[in-house]
């Protein structure tokens, strides 16, 4: 499958790293490494009609594969413990600016996490199971299911300190 051409490894490039800037994350600033991976990506997508992250094993299968699908569902926790995601294409400012540097990270995928957690709504309790906590932003209302709050609210561009565990 190297049938991916230099050029649309470049226009993938471009348009990934502008739409990871207009959203407050970083693309990894060695461009060579940075550009195989989005070529792997891309590769991914032919074989599996989606870009799966390049580091995992895929199993062809989008409902089995939505959680690593890129930018994959572990990407801001990593961020947040490690400056990088599991695959080095994203990494916090610290990194681009050198002011940190990055090392292996372990493999956050696990198989049948559940968090179970009792609402309340109109005055009944039911029990629900979600995969992951919901993170509310305080500033526009936006939701996310994710281990933490995305650095930067996709939306109003708040911090991830405006976030508050909603369910």
């Amino acid at each position: 499958m190297s049938d991916i051409s230099a050029e649309d490894v470049d226009k993938a490039y471009k348009k990934l790293k502008n739409d990871a800037e207009s959203s407050g994350y970083y693309l990894n600033s060695d461009e060579d490494f940075t550009k195989e991976l989005i070529k792997s990506l891309l590769i991914n997508e032919k074989r599996y009609g989606y870009q799966a992250c390049p580091c995992r094993l895929s199993s062809g299968k989008k409902s089995e594969d939505l959680d690593i699908i890129c930018p994959c569902d572990y990407r801001d926790a990593d961020l947040n413990e490690y400056d990088t995601c599991y695959c080095a294409l994203y990494v916090t400012k610290e990194v681009v600016d050198k002011k940190k540097k990055i090392g292996p990270i372990p493999e956050r995928r696990q198989a049948d996490v559940k968090y179970r957690i009792i609402k309340t709504s109109k005055n009944k309790t039911k029990n629900l199971n979600v995969s992951k906590p919901v993170w509310r932003c305080k500033v526009c209302g936006y939701l996310c299911a994710r281990y933490n709050p995305p650095n930067i609210c996709p939306i109003c561009k708040a911090k991830k300190e405006r976030f508050e565990r909603f369910i």
